[in-house]
């Protein structure tokens, strides 16, 4: 019998993602004795050998090699089907040369989980591609204004007379659609053409009434006299 002999298996239970490294820890109070000390998935005749200090086994490694107290195992690259309870045991030789469990640990409930984006990192990722699209967006407005700055052919003041009272200047934009002087041209066609002299922007009114009668005086014979009055309107 080993006097004063205990075995610790800490944890009750533990959460690993997929893909990554299980370590299960198992510690003793002292030498193990004869004996090995092993790790066993699940209880009773289902139970599977995961360390048995005989050799190593897939995936599997101590965590401080030669230690006598320290039996911490590695698990490495988890997957769902090495969820379970893990078991850490002390054997003891039997009479009959046949390995018999002397102690065993509490066990470990182990839970594999696969990984997926926090939703920290899918907001950041949002954001990101907003803008850029933002941006591309920003860009290719640019670039149309600017091209299209280029192909328009800007189009000058052009002065229409508005009969005898005043010249009314019409301008387009460049680069505006829609509005090509052809246009323009063809509105300013029905338009009366500009006078060519200040006397014919003038405005001129008379008004002929004859006189009350008046005294005769020695005047040519089929004379008869008359009130003229005129009036002057200069064109704005």
């Amino acid at each position: 019998m080993i006097l004063n002999f205990s075995l610790y298996q800490p944890q009750d239970k533990v959460s690993v993602a997929a893909g990554d490294v299980l370590t299960l820890i198992c510690t003793t109070s002292g030498p193990a004795g004869a004996g090995a000390v092993g790790w066993l998935k699940g209880w009773g005749s289902e139970n599977k050998t995961i360390y048995d200090q005989k050799g190593p086994l897939p995936r599997v490694m101590r965590a401080v090699n030669g230690s006598n107290t320290d039996f911490t195992i590695h698990i490495s690259n988890v997957q769902p089907e090495d969820m379970g309870t893990y078991y850490c045991v002390k054997f003891l030789k039997g009479d009959t040369g046949q390995d018999e469990v002397f102690q065993r640990g509490s066990g470990t409930e182990v839970s594999v989980y696969e990984t997926t984006l926090v939703p920290g990192m899918v907001t950041a990722a949002v954001v990101l591609c907003f803008l850029l699209l933002l941006g591309l967006f920003v860009a290719l407005c640019m670039y149309r204004r600017k091209h299209q700055g280029r192909v328009g052919s800007p189009c000058p003041t052009r002065t229409v007379a508005m009969g005898s009272f005043s010249s009314v200047p019409l301008q387009c934009c460049a680069g505006t659609p829609g509005t090509p002087s052809e246009v323009l041209d063809a509105e300013s066609s029905h338009l009366p053409s500009q006078q060519s002299s200040k006397e014919e922007n003038s405005i001129h009114y008379a008004d002929l009434q004859p006189l009350p009668p008046a005294p005769r005086r020695s005047r040519s014979p089929g004379t008869a006299p008359t009130e003229y009055a005129s009036l002057r309107v200069a064109a704005k």
